[in-house]
């Protein structure tokens, strides 16, 4: 067993699309018209065959529910590794990202929340 797809729950693929390639430098993979939606994918441009992350519209209103409750406590949906924490934190404060604190020491790693723009906290961690 492999995992080669993740996804995050997004209000508007667009614009999820942007920021994940422009303000986070993934590489766009897949963008497949499917009704209302797209099938739409990015990867890491370290990695372009690497695991897709699906851009997946969140349609249902309990995607909507679940998100929103999510984002409301604070908790992040999902979470990303980074080779060194405070210089991404700072290179994405200088492309406009908000964070929610601070990069901080937890356990034995570093780690800082940033809201996606579409409606989720994505935590980096140094790994």
């Amino acid at each position: 067993m492999k995992i080669k797809l993740g996804s995050v729950m997004v209000d508007d693929q667009d614009k999820a699309l942007a920021f994940y390639t422009d303000v986070l430098g993934f590489v766009e993979k897949h963008n497949i018209p499917m009704g209302g939606a797209k099938w739409l994918t990015v990867v890491s441009a370290d990695a372009p065959d690497g695991v897709e992350w699906l851009l997946e519209p969140t349609g249902y209103p309990f995607a909507r529910t679940f998100q929103k409750a999510l984002f409301d406590a604070g908790i992040p949906l999902t979470a990303f590794a980074v080779d060194d924490v405070q210089r991404e934190y700072e290179q994405l404060q200088a492309h406009g990202v908000v964070f929610r604190a601070p990069p901080a020491q937890i356990g034995p790693t570093i780690v800082a929340q940033f809201d996606d723009t579409c409606g989720n906290y994505i935590q980096i961690y140094q790994g």
